[in-house]
C-alpha cells in the first residue's frame, strides 16, 4: 500500500467530521466516516446503533469485565467477544478502503 490515508480522531463537539470533509474535499480525495459504520454492519450482521454505541464507549479497563464479556461460538464470531470481532471486522474495511486509494477517515 503505498497511498495517504489521513484519520482523524475526534470527541463529540470537536469539529472532527467537518476538518474531515473539508480536508478531503480540498485533497480530492473520498472521506469515510458515516460508510464506516454501514459497511462494518453489513459485514458484521449487527445493528448500525450498536456498531455507532460500540465506537463512542471506550471498552471496561478491568480485567472482569473482559473476562465476563459474551463470547461466540467457533462457528459464529470465531469464538471471540463481540467487541473483539467488532474490532476485527472494522479492521479489515478500513485496510480495505485504504487499499482502493487515498482517503480521510473520520
Amino acid at each position: 500500500m503505498n497511498h495517504r490515508i489521513i484519520t482523524i480522531s475526534r470527541e463529540f463537539g470537536s469539529g472532527g467530521r467537518t476538518i474531515g470533509k473539508m480536508a478531503a474535499e480540498k485533497l480530492g480525495i473520498p472521506y469515510y466516516d458515516k460508510d464506516l459504520v454501514k459497511k462494518v454492519a453489513v459485514e458484521t450482521g449487527f445493528d448500525e446503533s450498536y456498531i455507532e454505541k460500540q465506537g463512542e464507549d471506550a471498552p471496561s479497563k478491568s480485567i472482569f469485565g473482559y473476562a465476563f464479556a459474551a463470547r461466540g461460538m467457533n462457528g459464529a464470531m470465531n469464538g471471540m467477544s463481540a467487541d473483539d470481532f467488532l474490532w476485527v471486522i472494522q479492521r479489515n474495511v478500513i485496510l480495505d478502503l485504504a487499499e482502493k486509494g487515498p482517503c480521510v477517515i473520520v
